[in-house]
């Protein structure tokens, strides 16, 4: 797997275009903002699009959508439970920054071990809840991409509606923390890390995941 981060938008958001060095074949994981800046990267490339996939459908990771939809014609995948927030500017909290944004229904509504083909790659959708109700993380060999599930050094927020903080340390817990410690964790903001670095470091685990 070949993989380019661009961070976009004003909340530093991470898009991840990943690819197979073979087909070419490419996903676009939420394209948060900057569609102009993702298409020239894509071009840079000389890669080919035959997806965006989110991990969940907060504003800022969804800004892009609808454009990078339009100009490759491909369709968009995210965990079933996302549908109100990817509808709703309210839901989503764009509105809440006077950007409303929504984007179109996605092909199809993930489940636990649900798999998107890009090329000969293969990426394994994993339920991770808590930051958002349908909250996905993707996995694929050693690269895990989640969201805004889990950081370096920290959780994602759950202090908004829909939020929980049991059901997100939950998740890691159960779906993340049983993965091997090289996994290497492609987070929605702030730099990668590891399995094996959060499971020894992270202050938001440590008491929760021993007891």
């Amino acid at each position: 797997m070949e993989i380019a981060t661009l961070i976009v938008s004003p909340f530093e958001t991470n898009c991840y275009v990943i690819w197979e060095d073979k087909s070419l074949e490419a996903a676009i994981i939420d394209p948060g903002d900057e569609a102009d800046r993702i298409v020239q990267e894509i071009e840079r490339l000389k890669v080919i699009p035959k997806a965006v996939v989110l991990t969940h459908g907060h504003g800022d990771h969804i800004g892009a959508v609808t454009q990078l939809m339009e100009r490759y014609g491909i369709p968009l995948f995210a965990g079933k439970g996302e549908e109100e927030l990817l509808a709703s500017p309210t839901k989503n909290f764009s509105a809440s920054f006077g950007l409303p944004i929504t984007c179109p229904a996605p092909e199809k509504l993930l489940i636990e071990g649900d798999t998107i083909a890009i090329g000969r790659l293969m990426l394994t959708a994993i339920p991770t809840p808590g930051h958002s109700p349908g909250g996905m993380s993707y996995l694929s060999g050693k690269h895990l991409f989640c969201g805004d599930t889990l950081f370096y050094g920290s959780v994602g927020r759950t202090d908004f509606p829909g939020c929980s903080h049991k059901q997100l340390i939950d998740s890691i817990i159960e779906k993340l923390l049983v993965l091997p410690d090289d996994t290497v964790c492609y987070p929605g903001h702030g730099p990668s890390t590891t399995i094996g670095e959060e499971r020894k470091h992270n202050p938001f685990l440590n008491g929760s995941y021993f007891v």
